[in-house]
């Protein structure tokens, strides 16, 4: 690692800033993103194994779109394939040697689209289906006129709710329409999970587990700090290349509000070493911005490369979560359990997956008490054993052993964390459905005391109190 100076380091500790925010590229007057490349032989790429890129190129309606200008353009270099699609729609790259490529769609009258990042590795072969929406009157921004490359200047933007389509999938979870609220709201808890990995702890922590801990973050920071930094980083890149180098840089760009230069810095660091920690910071940058595909790919690799790693299969299931691919994502979250039994991080992922679910997750019941079995003492470990008991047996009237299980679980988790104020919800919400509203508004105002931010609790505080006919003091 460089000789940095201690007060220069001091500003290297943990982001002090987790934006939640999508990654797209906006270009020209186009509200969307979508997945394209190319493959004419205009230019000449380094060829190394039979690395192959291919796809087709269509409208949002469905038709095949013949003669579209496809680019493949390789990340921090000039070279770049251009092609056109054929008639029924296609095209195809081979021979492309490993790296990071940007890929570029247009046809006249419809908006150009940039892909995310596609990372290849040696032998590897994508396909991408590129949908392209068209440039009229009446889209936003749009003159009726055909999309030219002059008409802007192709920059990369940060939106907080965008609506686009990658690989010709829209992204329902970037704009809040993916799943129920309940889901966007756990895949953004998965992310800042994520996040705590990387710096070894857990954002969610039980008084009585000693081993997880949030990261600790200054809140001192000065702008003008971290751009010297920053500066002071690229001059020792310029002496010394190094993947360390990179990766220090991505982390100040993010906490600079750069994160779009942060995943460039994170891909250039791991791509000089593909280290675990390289692998698993540039997954969880692009997971934070809701990258959600290219965060799979990269913490698939990353698996792939170092099977021990269960922070890795943690940061794979919570990409895979915020895909929608629930059962998956659970599968992932498993296996990291099992790679490391005692290791709270993969159980609280569960957990909070199995919380927001409709149904029983495959496998999480099973992990859960586990968690439950081998650390007594750890609140969350009761906690997410009990929400999900109750979840498999409420409305059953066979199950009420499941159901005083569910109950005493919760229960000792609030004796060991009375801050837990979502253990407290979960009781007042048993306590109503067995009718003891009583009993469910003092769980329900408890939850309320120690976390005035629980909306839920509030909510249902409000609802108990009418059914027990004192409307003043729902209000």
């Amino acid at each position: 690692m460089m000789n940095f100076s201690r007060k220069f380091l001091d500003v290297t500790n943990p982001l002090k800033k987790q934006f939640l925010v999508a990654l797209i590229a906006v270009v020209g007057c186009c509200s969307g993103i979508f997945s394209g490349i190319v493959c004419a032989q205009s230019a000449s790429l380094p060829q190394g194994k039979a690395n192959i890129v291919e796809g087709t190129v269509r409208s949002s309606a469905g038709k095949l779109l013949k003669g579209a200008s496809v680019l493949l353009e390789e990340k921090e270099r000039s070279n770049s394939l251009e092609t056109k699609t054929k008639a029924d729609g296609s095209f195809v790259f081979s021979g492309v040697s490993p790296g990071v490529y940007t890929l570029r769609a247009k046809i006249s009258g419809w908006c150009e689209g940039v892909s995310h990042p596609l990372v290849l590795s040696a032998g590897d072969k994508k396909r991408v289906e590129l949908v392209l929406e068209s440039l009229t009157a009446d889209h936003p921004g749009g003159s009726g006129t055909p999309f030219t490359s002059g008409s802007a200047a192709g920059a990369m933007e940060f939106e907080d709710k965008p609506n686009f389509t990658v690989a010709g999938v829209t992204d329902w979870n970037n704009t809040g329409m993916h799943g129920s609220d309940a889901n966007v709201r756990t895949s953004e808890a998965l992310a800042k999970e994520t996040l705590a990995l990387k710096n070894g702890g857990l954002v969610e922590k039980s008084t009585g587990d000693t081993k997880a801990g949030a990261p600790s973050l200054k809140s001192g920071e000065s702008q003008e700090r971290l751009l010297a930094a920053r500066e002071q980083a690229r001059t020792m890149l310029a002496k010394a290349d190094t993947a360390n180098g990179h990766r220090l840089m991505g982390e100040l760009n993010e906490r600079l509000g750069d994160p779009l230069e942060a995943v460039r810095e994170y891909e250039r660091a791991a791509l000089m070493d593909p280290s675990e920690q390289n692998h698993f910071e540039w997954g969880t940058e692009l997971l934070l911005h809701r990258a959600d595909g290219p965060a799979v790919e990269v913490f698939t690799k990353g698996s792939h490369a170092h099977p021990d790693s269960a922070r890795m299969l943690a940061g794979l299931g919570a990409a895979l979560y915020a895909e929608g691919k629930r059962e998956e994502a659970a599968g992932r979250l498993c296996e990291a359990s099992d790679l490391k039994p005692a290791d709270p991080a993969p159980y609280v992922f569960l957990g909070k997956m199995e919380k927001a679910a409709t149904g029983v997750l495959v496998c999480v019941e099973q992990k859960l008490a586990r968690f439950a079995q081998e650390q007594p003492g750890n609140a969350l470990a009761n906690y997410y054993y009990g929400v999900t008991l109750w979840k498999r047996d409420r409305g059953s009237q066979n199950n009420a052993a499941g159901l005083q299980q569910a109950e005493a679980l919760l229960e000792k988790a609030v004796n060991i964390d009375p801050n837990l104020g979502e253990a407290y919800l979960q009781l007042g919400i048993l306590h109503s459905e067995r009718g003891d509203f009583e009993q469910a508004i003092r769980d329900y105002r408890k939850a309320i005391e120690v976390n005035p931010q629980l909306g839920e609790a509030h909510y249902r505080l409000g609802s108990a109190y009418k059914r027990i006919g004192e409307e003043s003091k729902a209000e």
